[in-house]
């Protein structure tokens, strides 16, 4: 079967019944695993995007968070949702069918804060100079959260069975 083909051809079905021109399709061992169009349009949900759909799909029919062992077709490069998902789930392989530069003549999604052109740049910002209003109010009660976490979890920190590359250092987390 020809995934990518499969990619285009829901993409376009979903434009002709309204929606929005992204689909996601996700391939495991020469199958498909879970496909999606984007149904923001249709759902009024902001984040029904194609990539979404399909990675919660595919990871409710694994019973597992972890992509491993996928290769996930999309149609154009993924928003920094999407993006941000996809490495989170780990698949092996992400392939893309189109780039903004191809489609920025027929198609645009820019949002009071969320620019594609620029939203790389402002993402790389410290979160008190972005465009989003944001304020931070701490809790020394919010980190007992995480504490109880490590607690329940015999003392680690990271997720059990979650791919990883080396251990690293660090204290920030999704």
């Amino acid at each position: 079967m020809d995934f990518a083909q499969r990619t285009i051809d829901l993409a376009r079905r979903n434009v002709e019944e309204g929606g929005r021109p992204f689909a996601t399709v996700i391939v495991k061992d020469g199958e498909i695993l879970a496909e999606s169009p984007n149904l923001v349009a249709q759902t009024s949900d902001p984040t029904a995007h194609a990539e979404i759909l399909a990675i919660r799909q595919a990871c409710t029919t694994l019973g597992t968070e972890h992509l491993t062992g996928t290769t996930i077709y999309i149609l154009a490069l993924p928003c920094p949702m999407c993006l941000g998902a996809l490495y989170y789930c780990s698949p092996d392989e992400v392939v893309f069918l189109t780039t903004r530069e191809a489609y920025a003549p027929h198609y645009v999604d820019d949002r009071k804060y969320f620019e594609l052109n620029t939203f790389y740049d402002e993402f790389a910002r410290p979160w008190d100079e972005r465009r989003l209003p944001m304020r931070h109010e701490p809790r020394a009660d919010a980190v007992d959260v995480y504490r109880r976490w490590q607690e329940r979890n015999n003392g680690e920190r990271r997720v059990a069975g979650a791919p990883t590359t080396a251990p690293r250092n660090t204290s920030a987390g999704a």
